[in-house]
Protein backbone atom coordinates (compact mmCIF):
# COMPACT_ATOMS: atom_id res chain seq x y z
CA UNK A 1 0.00 0.00 0.00
CA UNK A 2 1.07 3.98 -0.69
CA UNK A 3 1.70 5.83 2.43
CA UNK A 4 1.33 9.47 2.12
CA UNK A 5 3.97 11.87 3.03
CA UNK A 6 1.81 12.86 5.99
CA UNK A 7 1.58 9.15 7.11
CA UNK A 8 5.30 8.88 6.58
CA UNK A 9 5.93 11.55 8.84
CA UNK A 10 3.17 10.89 11.21
CA UNK A 11 4.71 6.93 11.78
CA UNK A 12 7.75 7.95 12.77
CA UNK A 13 6.30 9.41 15.91
CA UNK A 14 4.67 6.48 16.78
CA UNK A 15 6.18 3.82 18.49
CA UNK A 16 4.41 0.63 16.86
CA UNK A 17 5.28 -1.73 19.60
CA UNK A 18 4.56 0.21 22.57
CA UNK A 19 0.87 0.19 24.48
CA UNK A 20 -0.06 3.66 25.12
CA UNK A 21 -2.25 4.97 28.18
CA UNK A 22 -5.71 6.40 26.41
CA UNK A 23 -4.61 9.49 27.54
CA UNK A 24 -1.52 9.50 26.04
CA UNK A 25 -2.47 8.24 22.59
CA UNK A 26 -4.76 10.85 22.60
CA UNK A 27 -2.27 13.54 23.50
CA UNK A 28 -0.21 12.04 20.81
CA UNK A 29 -2.55 11.83 18.18
CA UNK A 30 -3.53 15.45 18.65
CA UNK A 31 -0.15 16.31 17.59
CA UNK A 32 0.56 14.18 14.91
CA UNK A 33 0.43 15.69 11.25
CA UNK A 34 -3.04 17.25 10.50
CA UNK A 35 -5.06 17.03 7.40
CA UNK A 36 -6.89 19.24 5.07
CA UNK A 37 -10.24 18.11 7.10
CA UNK A 38 -11.27 17.32 10.39
CA UNK A 39 -10.53 13.63 10.75
CA UNK A 40 -12.31 11.30 12.48
CA UNK A 41 -10.93 9.31 15.34
CA UNK A 42 -11.50 5.49 15.01
CA UNK A 43 -11.20 2.70 17.31
CA UNK A 44 -10.23 -0.68 16.36
CA UNK A 45 -11.05 -3.31 19.28
CA UNK A 46 -10.43 -7.15 18.47
CA UNK A 47 -12.40 -9.40 20.42
CA UNK A 48 -11.51 -13.03 21.27
CA UNK A 49 -15.38 -14.52 19.82
CA UNK A 50 -16.31 -16.13 16.27
CA UNK A 51 -18.63 -14.63 14.33
CA UNK A 52 -19.43 -17.25 12.02
CA UNK A 53 -21.61 -19.00 15.75
CA UNK A 54 -24.51 -17.11 16.06
CA UNK A 55 -23.93 -17.17 19.73
CA UNK A 56 -20.81 -14.92 19.82
CA UNK A 57 -21.75 -12.52 17.11
CA UNK A 58 -21.50 -9.27 18.96
CA UNK A 59 -24.17 -6.32 17.82
CA UNK A 60 -25.25 -3.27 19.62
CA UNK A 61 -25.79 0.45 19.88
CA UNK A 62 -23.97 3.32 22.17
CA UNK A 63 -25.13 7.09 22.49
CA UNK A 64 -21.35 8.63 22.76
CA UNK A 65 -21.32 11.64 25.04
CA UNK A 66 -20.58 13.91 22.81
CA UNK A 67 -21.61 12.49 19.72
CA UNK A 68 -19.74 11.83 17.03
CA UNK A 69 -19.18 14.92 15.13
CA UNK A 70 -20.93 14.20 12.10
CA UNK A 71 -24.48 15.43 10.92
CA UNK A 72 -26.78 12.13 10.77
CA UNK A 73 -29.54 12.77 7.80
CA UNK A 74 -32.12 10.58 9.30
CA UNK A 75 -34.87 9.06 7.46
CA UNK A 76 -37.89 7.83 8.84
CA UNK A 77 -40.48 4.93 6.81
CA UNK A 78 -43.68 5.28 8.64
CA UNK A 79 -47.42 5.32 7.19
CA UNK A 80 -48.95 6.94 9.69
CA UNK A 81 -49.52 9.51 11.88
CA UNK A 82 -45.95 9.03 13.06
CA UNK A 83 -44.51 11.11 10.48
CA UNK A 84 -45.60 14.07 12.49
CA UNK A 85 -43.42 12.48 15.90
CA UNK A 86 -40.69 12.02 13.43
CA UNK A 87 -40.56 15.50 12.02
CA UNK A 88 -40.80 17.12 14.97
CA UNK A 89 -38.19 15.18 16.47
CA UNK A 90 -35.78 16.50 13.83
CA UNK A 91 -35.69 13.43 10.96
CA UNK A 92 -34.21 14.59 7.45
CA UNK A 93 -36.56 13.53 5.78
CA UNK A 94 -40.03 11.50 6.67
CA UNK A 95 -42.55 9.29 4.54
CA UNK A 96 -43.60 6.07 3.01
CA UNK A 97 -44.36 4.82 -0.30
CA UNK A 98 -42.18 7.68 -1.95
CA UNK A 99 -39.43 6.99 -0.30
CA UNK A 100 -39.49 2.82 -1.10
CA UNK A 101 -40.17 3.97 -4.53
CA UNK A 102 -37.47 6.45 -4.51
CA UNK A 103 -34.79 3.99 -3.20
CA UNK A 104 -36.21 1.15 -5.50
CA UNK A 105 -36.34 2.81 -9.03
CA UNK A 106 -33.87 5.67 -8.78
CA UNK A 107 -31.10 3.95 -6.33
CA UNK A 108 -31.53 7.18 -3.53
CA UNK A 109 -29.89 6.90 -0.93
CA UNK A 110 -28.91 10.32 0.78
CA UNK A 111 -29.48 9.31 4.36
CA UNK A 112 -27.13 7.50 7.13
CA UNK A 113 -30.00 6.11 9.49
CA UNK A 114 -33.00 4.69 8.28
CA UNK A 115 -35.50 3.67 10.97
CA UNK A 116 -38.91 2.40 10.64
CA UNK A 117 -42.24 1.87 12.26
CA UNK A 118 -43.20 -2.23 13.01
CA UNK A 119 -46.45 -1.79 10.46
CA UNK A 120 -43.77 -0.52 7.47
CA UNK A 121 -41.51 -3.60 7.52
CA UNK A 122 -43.70 -5.59 5.48
CA UNK A 123 -43.22 -3.15 2.74
CA UNK A 124 -39.66 -1.71 4.26
CA UNK A 125 -38.23 -5.49 3.82
CA UNK A 126 -38.51 -5.56 -0.03
CA UNK A 127 -35.38 -3.39 0.68
CA UNK A 128 -33.26 -5.65 2.06
CA UNK A 129 -31.18 -6.11 -1.37
CA UNK A 130 -30.34 -2.23 -1.90
CA UNK A 131 -30.35 -1.11 2.29
CA UNK A 132 -28.85 -4.58 3.61
CA UNK A 133 -25.08 -4.30 1.79
CA UNK A 134 -24.93 -0.73 3.06
CA UNK A 135 -25.75 -0.91 6.66
CA UNK A 136 -28.96 0.89 6.07
CA UNK A 137 -31.50 -1.44 6.86
CA UNK A 138 -33.74 -1.04 9.86
CA UNK A 139 -33.50 -3.61 12.54
CA UNK A 140 -35.65 -4.11 15.81
CA UNK A 141 -31.98 -4.85 17.23
CA UNK A 142 -30.36 -1.62 16.57
CA UNK A 143 -33.17 0.44 18.01
CA UNK A 144 -34.68 1.25 13.98
CA UNK A 145 -37.83 -0.18 13.66
CA UNK A 146 -39.34 1.20 16.42
CA UNK A 147 -43.07 2.59 17.66
CA UNK A 148 -41.04 5.23 19.20
CA UNK A 149 -39.86 7.08 16.47
CA UNK A 150 -39.73 10.36 17.98
CA UNK A 151 -36.93 9.36 20.50
CA UNK A 152 -35.54 7.22 17.93
CA UNK A 153 -34.33 9.67 15.76
CA UNK A 154 -33.50 12.06 18.56
CA UNK A 155 -30.54 9.27 20.10
CA UNK A 156 -29.58 8.85 16.36
CA UNK A 157 -28.94 13.07 16.01
CA UNK A 158 -27.38 12.91 19.45
CA UNK A 159 -25.07 10.51 18.59
CA UNK A 160 -26.01 6.82 18.98
CA UNK A 161 -23.94 5.12 16.84
CA UNK A 162 -25.14 1.48 15.98
CA UNK A 163 -22.29 -1.30 15.49
CA UNK A 164 -20.70 -4.59 15.09
CA UNK A 165 -18.29 -7.30 15.08
CA UNK A 166 -16.74 -8.24 11.56
CA UNK A 167 -15.84 -11.59 10.93
CA UNK A 168 -12.29 -11.26 11.74
CA UNK A 169 -13.53 -10.48 14.79
CA UNK A 170 -13.08 -7.07 14.67
CA UNK A 171 -15.21 -3.99 15.71
CA UNK A 172 -14.69 -0.70 14.22
CA UNK A 173 -16.09 2.83 15.35
CA UNK A 174 -15.75 6.61 14.60
CA UNK A 175 -15.97 7.66 18.21
CA UNK A 176 -15.46 11.48 17.18
CA UNK A 177 -13.54 14.63 15.01
CA UNK A 178 -9.79 15.10 15.62
CA UNK A 179 -10.98 18.62 16.63
CA UNK A 180 -13.03 17.05 19.38
CA UNK A 181 -10.62 17.71 22.94
CA UNK A 182 -8.78 14.92 24.56
CA UNK A 183 -11.58 14.38 27.34
CA UNK A 184 -14.23 14.23 24.80
CA UNK A 185 -13.14 12.02 23.18
CA UNK A 186 -11.52 10.14 26.17
CA UNK A 187 -15.19 9.82 27.21
CA UNK A 188 -16.59 8.43 24.27
CA UNK A 189 -13.83 5.96 23.56
CA UNK A 190 -14.57 4.83 27.21
CA UNK A 191 -18.49 4.69 26.96
CA UNK A 192 -17.60 2.87 24.26
CA UNK A 193 -15.66 0.45 25.69
CA UNK A 194 -18.08 -0.53 28.46
CA UNK A 195 -20.87 -1.29 26.10
CA UNK A 196 -18.83 -3.72 24.05
CA UNK A 197 -17.94 -5.24 27.84
CA UNK A 198 -21.38 -5.54 28.59
CA UNK A 199 -21.99 -7.47 25.38
CA UNK A 200 -19.48 -10.12 26.21
CA UNK A 201 -20.72 -13.22 24.77
CA UNK A 202 -21.61 -16.11 27.41
CA UNK A 203 -19.75 -18.90 25.10
CA UNK A 204 -16.53 -16.58 24.72
CA UNK A 205 -13.49 -18.56 25.87
CA UNK A 206 -10.61 -16.78 26.82
CA UNK A 207 -8.99 -13.10 26.69
CA UNK A 208 -12.74 -10.98 25.22
CA UNK A 209 -10.92 -8.26 24.46
CA UNK A 210 -7.43 -8.69 22.88
CA UNK A 211 -6.28 -5.61 21.24
CA UNK A 212 -7.68 -1.54 20.86
CA UNK A 213 -5.87 0.26 18.96
CA UNK A 214 -7.02 4.40 18.66
CA UNK A 215 -6.24 6.37 14.52
CA UNK A 216 -7.27 9.35 12.95
CA UNK A 217 -8.62 8.59 9.35
CA UNK A 218 -4.77 9.91 7.92
CA UNK A 219 -2.63 8.04 10.85
CA UNK A 220 -0.99 5.17 11.82
CA UNK A 221 -2.46 3.28 14.59
CA UNK A 222 -1.39 3.56 18.13
CA UNK A 223 -1.97 0.35 20.54
CA UNK A 224 -3.68 0.98 23.66
CA UNK A 225 -2.14 -0.49 26.80
CA UNK A 226 -5.22 -2.84 26.88
CA UNK A 227 -5.36 -3.65 30.69
CA UNK A 228 -5.14 -0.01 32.22
CA UNK A 229 -7.88 0.67 29.45
CA UNK A 230 -10.32 -1.80 30.91
CA UNK A 231 -9.60 -1.51 34.23
CA UNK A 232 -10.84 2.14 33.93
CA UNK A 233 -14.03 1.26 33.15
CA UNK A 234 -14.15 0.14 36.44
Amino acid sequence: MKRSRRWKEASTQVDRLRNYQLEEALQLLKTLPKAKFDETVELTVNLGVDPRKADQMVRGTVTLPHGTGKEIRVLVLTPGEKQVEAREAGADHVGYQEYIDKIQNEGWFEFDVCIATPDAMKDVGKLGRALGPRGLMPNPKAGTVTMDVGEAVKEVKAGRIDFRVDRYGIVHVGVGKRSFSEEQLKDNILEFMRTISRLKPASSKGTYVRKITVSSTMSPGLKLDRAATMNALK
